[in-house]
C-alpha cells in the first residue's frame, strides 16, 4: 500500500539525503494504517518534488519526549551542529493533540 505525506523543506531534504530514517507522527487514523514494508511517498511543502520510502518499522509513544529519548538526532532529522529538542513538534501539533493520540516513530528507508 502507498501512502502521501508532506513534509517541511527542511526535513523533505534530510529524507532525500538519505540522513533523516524516521518520521515522528501523531498515531492517528490515518497513521494508524501503515504496515512495515507499505510504501511512503513525502511530497515537499514547497513543491520539492515526491520522494519514496519503505517503512521498515513502527514504533508506538507516548509523547515526541520519548521518540527524542530513543533515536539519535540526525536520524530525527537534526543536522550534526543542531541542537535536538522534543518541544520542537510543538509546531506541527498540540500537546492535547499529542495526549489524545500519541505518537508514531516510523522507521524509514529511502528507495528512489
Amino acid at each position: 500500500m502507498v501512502h502521501k505525506m508532506s513534509l517541511a523543506p527542511s526535513a523533505f531534504k534530510a529524507v532525500a539525503a538519505g540522513t533523516k530514517t524516521v518520521e515522528m507522527r501523531l498515531y492517528d487514523e490515518k497513521r494508524s494504517r501503515l504496515k512495515v514494508g507499505n510504501i511512503i511517498e513525502f511530497v515537499g511543502t514547497d513543491g520539492g518534488g515526491v520522494i519514496k520510502c519503505e517503512v521498515l518499522s513502527l514504533t508506538r509513544y507516548k509523547d515526541f519526549f520519548e521518540v527524542y529519548g530513543m533515536y539519535d538526532k540526525v536520524a530525527l532529522g537534526y543536522g550534526e551542529g543542531e541542537e535536538a529538542n522534543a518541544e520542537d513538534m510543538y509546531e506541527f501539533y498540540s500537546a492535547e493533540k499529542i495526549g489524545a493520540y500519541g505518537v508514531l516513530a516510523i522507521e524509514i528507508r529511502l528507495i528512489d
